[in-house]
Parts: C-alpha cells; sequence; structure tokens
C-alpha cells in the first residue's frame, strides 16, 4: 500500500510538473498575441488624405474648346472657276471647203476637169499632171490640160465648187458622182448620181437659179453628205 501510495504521489507530481511547463509555454503565447493585437490597433494606415482627392486633373480648358479648325472663310467660296466666259461659246458655225474634194484631197475624184471639155466625157488625171487651186488637188489627163486650167480656172472646174448643182439647188452640200455630169451654157454642173441627174434635169433652168441664189452662203455651218 505504502509503495502504491508513493507512485501515484510520484505520478501526481510528475503531472504537476507538466501542466507547469505546458503553461510556461501557452502563456506567453497569448501574451504574444495580445500585444500583435494591440499593434493592429492603431494609426489607420487607409486614413489621411484621400489620394484620388483634389483637383480633377480631366478638368479645366476644354481643349477642344475655342476658335473652330472649320470657321472662317470657306476655301470654296469665291469666284467660281467654272464661270467665266464659256470656251464652247462663240461663233458654233463652221464652214465647209470651197472647193469639194475626197479624202485624199482630190477635186472631182481626181477626174480631170478639161476632159469634160475637149473630150466629151470624163476621164481620170494623173498623179503626174496635178495643180493645186482653192484648197484642193485637180489632176489631169495630160500637161495640155493642165495648163489650160492653170491659165482660168473658172472656165473649167464644175460649178458650186464640185458639189452636187441639184443638193445646192435644195440648200445641202453633197458629194458627187464624176459621171453624172452635164455641161449648160459652158458651165460644168455635176450631181450626186444618175439618179440625182435625172431629178435635176427636169428643170434645169430653175435648179440652177435656185443654186446660184444659195451660193457660196451655203457654205457656212453647213455639212457635206458624202
Amino acid at each position: 500500500m505504502r509503495i502504491n501510495y508513493i507512485a501515484a504521489l510520484a505520478t501526481a507530481s510528475v503531472l504537476s510538473a507538466g501542466l507547469a511547463v505546458v503553461f510556461s509555454q501557452v502563456v506567453p503565447a497569448g501574451v504574444q498575441a495580445t500585444q500583435t493585437v494591440a499593434q493592429t490597433k492603431g494609426a489607420n494606415p487607409c486614413a489621411g488624405a484621400n489620394p484620388c482627392a483634389g483637383a480633377n486633373p480631366c478638368a479645366g480648358a476644354n481643349p477642344c474648346a475655342g476658335a473652330n479648325p472649320c470657321a472662317g472663310a470657306n476655301p470654296c467660296a469665291g469666284a467660281n472657276p467654272c464661270a467665266g466666259a464659256n470656251p464652247c461659246a462663240g461663233a458654233s458655225s463652221s464652214s465647209a471647203p470651197q472647193v469639194y474634194y475626197d479624202a485624199n484631197g482630190l477635186a472631182i475624184r481626181g477626174t480631170d476637169p478639161v476632159a469634160y471639155f475637149t473630150e466629151g466625157e470624163p476621164v481620170q488625171g494623173s498623179s503626174q499632171y496635178e495643180y493645186e487651186w482653192n484648197g484642193a488637188t485637180w489632176r489631169f489627163s495630160s500637161a495640155e490640160n493642165r495648163t489650160l486650167f492653170a491659165n482660168n480656172p473658172e472656165a473649167y472646174a464644175p460649178q458650186y465648187g464640185g458639189y452636187c448643182a441639184k443638193a445646192v439647188s435644195e440648200g445641202n452640200l453633197a458629194s458627187i458622182d464624176p459621171d453624172a455630169w452635164k455641161i449648160v451654157n459652158g458651165r460644168l454642173y455635176l450631181n450626186y448620181s444618175a439618179e440625182v441627174q435625172q431629178q435635176w434635169l427636169q428643170d434645169v433652168p430653175g435648179n440652177i437659179a435656185k443654186a446660184d441664189a444659195n451660193w457660196p452662203e451655203i457654205l457656212v455651218g453647213n455639212v457635206v453628205h458624202q
């Protein structure tokens, strides 16, 4: 019994010593926790001047305010560059050539005008015998015929500049067929075609009178019908 008691007492002493050790370790931790809490209490780090407070950095003069860069004198205003005298205005009429000639510049399409009088028929001229007169090239079948023409062009050149006699009598200008010809009172008259020639022959004096009245004013503002 004595032994059991001593053992129990020793056990109790050991337990007491252990609790003392444990308690001594726990208490400082509690104190440290209390100190930590105390340190946490104090000045609020978020307290003080609000860094976002103060003058609004976006406030102030509006950089877009002020004079309107688009205002001012209108660069499109002023004298209209398209205004003024119309470059297309003016005399709208042009004159047809005084003598009818083809695409090669040949009067009577290269036919010898003198041959109508000397041979009584149309004869093709040659590039060897040419003569320039009234803006056209006249061809002849011989040097003799060229000389005759050069000495007196008006005597051999067709009437109305070699345009169609019937067309001129009607106030028009038209090309000719060298085979549609006739000499009246020593003057050579040409027509557009054999059919037109027949129409013209129905009233030769009347058609000549009307054509004479229209020539040469008919050249102004008229076009040639080919």
